[in-house]
């Protein structure tokens, strides 16, 4: 629906009553974090309000300087802007300059215990990005790229919001209006409040305990490590391709490599990863495979493990507030950065269109939440399905050979194992299509083909990515 059309449906509906809680001219609001979410809602709010004519003052709080490298300005590094997310942002006006975009992915390379296979971006076009959320790794010399996070808290501010350097440590109520309170400050009261703060955040605790029937999101720990191998180096062996990992080993998920500037990010996701899986899966032959030579899984620049919402919030908003991001609703596995601005967009039409009650929330934003929800449970059949073949080593050489010989097709024939694996991997569709793409009868024919070919066939098919230079 195109961005005015929503506006009117929002505001003309005949069979609604104004909503005793709305901002108006003077409002005040906070935000706090000021992460995707917070300045996407930030930005959105301010530019909705003015095409209004309300004047509202925003506050985002941030503790962290997205300006420096390492843990002072660590947002957990790694990002990937899907192709969705980038059509969405481009619609809105908001381009992502070549200064935050620090590498194009223009494919991605699927490692498998039986085999590789290099996989093309669909439609030959390069719109999938790698950025960094901070400024970088702890042992980066100079910061050579912006920051994605940085980035969207400047456009947050130039539409007039105003950033407070501080971690809200209390949270309180005055004549039933939020009121909250940096260690650096003395309480403030807002007639709104945002949250918008990550699931890793100590922050979180606050609004659980405050009387809002909120519940902190279900969440499984990730392990991520940067590895410093340089331009050339990631040219040579990683090109411009995000490397995707389904290995065999019980607890990991699936894992993925992601080449940015001078750096790699390597990121495992699972509901039963510890060190013991980390170490056996970084000495495995894929991974070593397309590393530098020499190369020692120790050797790296800097590493985490955060926490991964995996089951988001049931009620993220109340009276005069509003949970958006991690902290309240997001897809499973990828595309994070995506669910942070759909809904800090609907919260932000929400509040400026429809009211800020629970009431209204109710209405206008929790449809976002629970189409996301709902996603996220076809999301589950499809992991479910992924484990199985991850668990059954002819299927496993069944889909290496059904990608291998759609790769080899000509520009246009249709690739439909290809396209499952990319919007899976990627973020750039729904759950709900890749399930409905699988459920196609070529496709089903074509895999059940290929599996029966791999049971009767003694050795697997396996196609090596090509190197750059090649």
């Amino acid at each position: 629906m195109p961005r005015d059309d929503l506006e009117r449906s929002l505001t003309s509906s005949s069979d609604e009553k104004p909503s005793a809680l709305r901002l108006e001219d003077g409002s005040t609001v906070a935000v706090v974090g000021g992460g995707p979410a917070g300045s996407f809602f930030a930005y959105f709010l301010l530019d909705m309000a003015e095409r209004v004519g309300i004047e509202i003052d925003v506050d985002i709080y941030e503790p962290k300087s997205f300006s420096e490298a390492g843990p002072g300005g660590c947002n957990h590094c790694g990002g990937i802007l899907s192709e969705s997310l980038v059509q969405a942002l481009a619609a809105e006006g908001i381009n992502m300059p070549p200064t935050v975009v620090q590498r194009g992915i223009d494919s991605y390379v699927l490692h498998m215990d039986v085999g590789t296979v290099h996989i093309e971006t669909p439609l030959q076009e390069k719109r999938i990005g790698a950025v960094n959320r901070g400024s970088g790794p702890k042992e980066m010399a100079e910061v050579r790229w912006e920051s994605f996070d940085a980035h969207l808290l400047t456009m947050a501010t130039k539409k007039g919001a105003r950033v407070v350097r501080g971690r809200v440590n209390e949270l309180t109520w005055n004549h039933g209006r939020p009121r909250i309170k940096i260690p650096e400050g003395l309480p403030k009261t807002y007639d709104f409040l945002a949250v918008a703060v990550g699931v890793n955040s100590s922050a979180l605790k606050l609004f659980q305990g405050a009387g809002l029937g909120y519940e902190a999101p279900g969440t499984v720990k990730t392990f991520i490590r940067e590895y410093h191998f340089g331009d050339e180096t990631i040219g040579e062996h990683l090109g411009s391709s995000m490397h995707v990992f389904l290995p065999t080993m019980p607890g990991i998920d699936f894992a993925a490599m992601i080449p940015k500037g001078n750096f790699t990010t390597l990121c495992l996701l699972g509901e039963g990863i510890d060190t013991e899986r980390m170490t056996s899966f970084l000495n495995s032959p894929e991974v070593k495979g397309c590393m530098p030579p020499g190369w020692q899984p120790g050797t790296m620049a800097c590493r985490c493990g955060p926490r991964m919402n995996i089951r988001g919030t049931t009620r993220p908003f109340a009276d005069r507030v509003v949970f958006v991001g991690d902290c309240g609703m997001t897809r499973l596995y990828k595309d994070g950065i995506g669910a942070a601005y759909r809904t800090a967009k609907a919260a932000a039409s929400t509040a400026v269109f429809s009211g800020i009650s629970a009431k209204d929330f109710e209405r206008r934003y929790a449809p976002a939440c629970r189409a996301i929800a709902t996603d996220n449970l076809l999301g589950r059949i499809v992991f479910f399905v992924t484990h199985m073949i991850q668990k059954l080593r002819f299927s496993r050489r069944a889909v290496l050979r059904m990608t291998a010989d759609e790769q080899k097709r000509a520009e246009g024939r249709s690739r439909r194992m290809s396209i499952v694996l990319w919007d899976t991997f990627t973020g750039s569709a729904p759950y709900r299509e890749i399930l409905l793409r699988t459920l196609h009868p070529l496709f089903l024919a074509r895999f059940m083909w290929d599996n029966l070919v791999a049971i009767v066939t003694p050795s697997p098919r396996s196609e090596r990515p090509a190197k750059p230079s090649e």
